[in-house]
């Protein structure tokens, strides 16, 4: 397994293990890492115009063997989730390559452009805007420390001080930058119309808290064994705490059991626990203490927390819940979920795993702002 990162300062945080049938596609446009599950018609841009090339339009029948036709019926019964997994991969490989062409185009023609008028680089423009200034203090890089013991991995603060500078720096230009971009927009009357492509999930039987008609929907996919998850736990609390009903959380089973022997029955165990409306206590216990995932400890774990042990143990000794295990980890491997945490914030994926709350709080914003819903 990874090594865990005691301080996740790297852009990669989340467990991003490889699973067994993942496809991968040769087209630079469709290598991307996509996360989630995705339904026809989702996506609110529509398709760019294109010149049709030899091969693109399929006929309606692909072969024949005498009288017996072959259509494509045919190929979705037998190929049919590759099919969606790779047009998936190419709606959201598109629309990532769209929004990053358009975020430079606009960085080049409001930013930078304002930077010009204003006969200052870039830099200072971004600078000026934090207020404070773009590097940390050293009170604000111990700050930081005493803030976050759980990614300090029991470091001190002498060692880590030059990693903290920097990620509070970038945390600082990002914001900076971000705040600059929408002061000028609205000065300049600025409209984007252009929405990136939304992955739509299926999550009746799913965990949730929050309520369902919530502006916002966070879902995640994950496993009660992998120490990543573990870490971005806390920010579900922090997420809760700060926007209440104005978001909806939902937890997606996502057990990789060639790295963790214990998780998929601990993800059994979590939707036995939800029968009885313990799901949220047994997911922290669980997060609590990953050392004790075994059958034995999950049933002492649901007594504890004061769960009826005679109908929680049935539920787990019989696989109630295996299926729905099973269809999670089938949707999320349909479109191409290869570690965990994976997040997403109303079906736009949060890329970086176990990434921290600022980053998570920044998502949730944007899309408060937007105004607009899909789960």
């Amino acid at each position: 397994m990874q090594q865990v990162l005691m301080l996740g300062m790297s852009r990669i945080i989340g467990t991003r293990a490889r699973l067994r049938g993942t496809i991968g596609v040769a087209s630079a446009a469709l290598v991307v890492t996509v996360t989630g599950c995705a339904k026809d018609g989702v996506a609110k841009d529509s398709a760019p115009a294109k010149t049709a090339a030899a091969g693109d339009q399929l006929p309606a029948v692909l072969a024949t063997i005498g009288n017996q036709k072959i259509t494509m019926a045919d190929i979705q019964s037998r190929s049919g989730d590759d099919l969606s997994r790779l047009e998936t991969q190419y709606l959201l490989g598109r629309s990532l390559i769209v929004e990053r062409a358009l975020n430079g185009i606009l960085r080049e023609k409001v930013l930078e452009a304002e930077a010009q008028k204003q006969g200052k680089t870039y830099e200072e423009l971004v600078s000026a805007e934090a207020g404070i200034g773009l590097n940390p203090s050293d009170a604000d890089i111990a700050k930081w420390y005493q803030e976050n013991p759980s990614r300090t991995g029991g470091r001190s603060l002498d060692e880590l001080k030059s990693q903290i500078a920097d990620l509070l720096r970038t945390e600082r230009k990002t914001a900076a930058e971000a705040s600059l971009q929408k002061r000028l927009n609205k000065e300049r009357n600025v409209v984007v119309n252009y929405e990136p492509y939304r992955l739509s999930f299926e999550n009746a039987g799913a965990p949730t808290i929050g309520k369902e008609s919530a502006p916002v929907t966070l879902v995640e996919f994950s496993d009660f064994q992998c120490p990543f998850c573990n870490r971005f736990a806390p920010t579900l609390k922090q997420v809760q705490q700060k926007y209440g009903d104005q978001v909806r959380i939902v937890y997606r089973q996502y057990p990789i059991p060639s790295l963790h022997p214990f998780a998929f029955k601990a993800a059994e165990a979590s939707l036995c626990a939800n029968e009885q409306g313990k799901f949220w206590a047994l997911h922290d216990s669980m997060f609590g203490d990953q050392s004790k995932l075994s059958v034995s400890d999950l049933k002492q774990k649901a007594v504890s927390l004061g769960m009826d042990g005679k109908k929680f143990n049935t539920c787990l000794d019989t696989g109630r819940y295996v299926e729905q295990v099973q269809k999670d980890m089938q949707e999320g491997m349909k479109i191409g979920i290869s570690g965990t945490p994976a997040v997403f914030i109303n079906g736009i994926e949060l890329k970086g795993g176990a990434v921290p709350f600022n980053t998570v709080a920044a998502a949730i914003d944007q899309e408060l702002a937007r105004g607009s819903k899909t789960n």
